[in-house]
């Protein structure tokens, strides 16, 4: 009798694991979606294949090997992918406008290095417009009173 009981205990434990991975969202998604199934796959076989080609080498040589490097590659876009479809299907974007706006960057600082009149337009803009001056020296010479002075000699002897 108690094994009658210990296999409907287990029973039952069996359709209650079926029923929670039946109402599981990324259960389901892995059932549905055949491109998560399929990137899945790749990173299993890309991870197995540089596991087989780093087996019996050194850390640092199998890190050199351009093959594993590529094969560990392909792995992390494999999962990187999966892991967007998983979270709500998000795709990566290609991220032209971030590289218009390096490239747009790139030609308004080359344009300033280059052009000096638009430099001192973009200095104006920014700190004001440079005041122009003239330097006037505070302190004049005095005239001198004895215009027969000979240089060197005390002023009123001749």
């Amino acid at each position: 009798m108690a094994s009658r009981k210990g296999a409907a205990k287990a029973g039952a434990g069996a359709v209650a694991a079926g029923q929670a991975v039946r109402s599981n969202a990324y259960v389901q998604r892995l059932i549905d979606d055949e491109d998560l199934r399929d990137n899945l796959r790749t990173a299993y076989k890309s991870a197995k294949k540089a596991y087989t080609r780093i087996n019996g080498k050194g850390p640092t040589k199998a890190l050199e090997d351009k093959k594993v490097q590529r094969d560990l590659s392909d792995a992390a876009a494999s999962l990187r992918e999966a892991t967007d479809a998983l979270r709500g299907g998000k795709k990566r974007k290609s991220g032209r406008k971030g590289k218009l706006l390096v490239l747009g960057l790139v030609g308004g600082v080359l344009a300033l290095a280059l052009s000096e009149g638009l430099r001192k337009k973009v200095l104006d803009a920014l700190f004001g417009a440079e005041e122009e001056f003239e330097y006037t020296s505070t302190t004049t010479p005095e005239p001198s009173t004895n215009a027969s002075s000979i240089p060197g000699q005390p002023v009123g002897t001749t």
